[in-house]
């Protein structure tokens, strides 16, 4: 693989013929609501999930098909939890991928509903397509994906980040401790879950599982702090939001709580680890190694 951006570009086409194909026309009733939900999904997101998905997938030999489908299933559960995390009483941002938020674009309670749909859509296919993978199997990555993105994961991780905001534990190493379990959890939980679904579709065993998951967790920690550099070092252009939110709103991230320079440097040493993680994967490490450099340099 020449560069991740790359396969991106070759795999979309195919992630959003099949979230195109699974979403609700906008003119199904409700259609505003339908409208809302599509508008979300289609408003320029560069698919990493799904790509995830199918980049984990491909290298263990999974089903197309399956991967697709399941790829599609975790872009509707994560566009869900930005068209919530933009409301007001949450990040309350005006700019998503560069267009007007959806509760900005609607009204907020149809952005709650749409994400609420969305999130809903996402489970139901999870558990009743492909038809090609086992009712078992099937069952499995509901779990899964339940338990990434519940209290205990995404949803637990949002929880602490808003309640992070202004009031950090005075002890650095607590902040320290706490920054990297809201990270791992609000973001790296979801990442995780599109190697582990692949891994399911390819009938992984424990052992694989184990070390999906542990590849996942790196990548998904990778992903948050560069999202913490890039808050601070990019333009409002580059990031399809409003720049500089996190240290606006005291928000606890690596560069607001070490400094822009150590957080790179905590970057650079996560890179290694995703890097030697791949490394091992059996088969090869695969398109891994331009994923992760790709994170680590993006949009700087």
């Amino acid at each position: 693989m020449s560069s991740f951006p790359a396969y991106l570009d070759t795999v979309r086409p195919e992630i959003d013929h099949a979230l195109d194909r699974l979403l609700p026309a906008a003119t199904d009733r409700p259609a505003r609501l339908h409208e809302a939900a599509r508008y979300s999904i289609f408003a320029g997101g560069k698919r990493v999930r799904p790509a995830l998905v199918l980049l984990t997938g491909e290298a263990l030999g999974a089903p197309r098909d399956a991967l697709l489908i399941g790829g599609a299933t975790l872009e509707m559960i994560h566009t869900y939890s930005l068209v919530h995390d933009d409301l007001p009483a949450m990040d309350d941002d005006d700019l998503r991928r560069g267009r007007p938020t959806a509760h900005k674009r609607f009204d907020e309670a149809t952005a709650i509903l749409a994400g609420d749909a969305l999130l809903t859509l996402g489970l139901t296919t999870l558990a009743a397509a492909p038809e090609t993978i086992s009712p078992g199997r099937r069952q499995e990555a509901v779990a899964m994906v339940g338990r990434a993105i519940g209290s205990a994961g995404m949803i637990g991780g949002q929880v602490d980040d808003m309640a992070a905001e202004n009031d950090w534990p005075e002890d650095p190493r607590i902040a320290a401790e706490l920054l990297e379990s809201i990270h791992r959890r609000k973001t790296g939980d979801l990442l995780t879950a599109c190697l582990r679904l692949a891994g399911i579709y390819a009938d992984a065993d424990e052992r694989l599982d184990a070390h999906l998951t542990r590849l996942g967790d790196a990548i998904g920690l990778l992903f948050q702090i560069g999202d913490d550099v890039i808050d601070v070092e990019g333009t409002d252009e580059q990031l399809g939001k409003t720049a500089g939110k996190d240290a606006a709103v005291k928000k606890l991230t690596y560069p607001g709580l070490f400094g822009l320079e150590a957080a790179k440097e905590r970057l650079a040493q996560v890179r290694d680890r995703a890097h030697e993680l791949a490394e091992t994967l059996p088969g090869g490490s695969g398109g891994f190694p331009a994923l992760i450099d790709y994170l680590a340099t993006r949009d700087r």
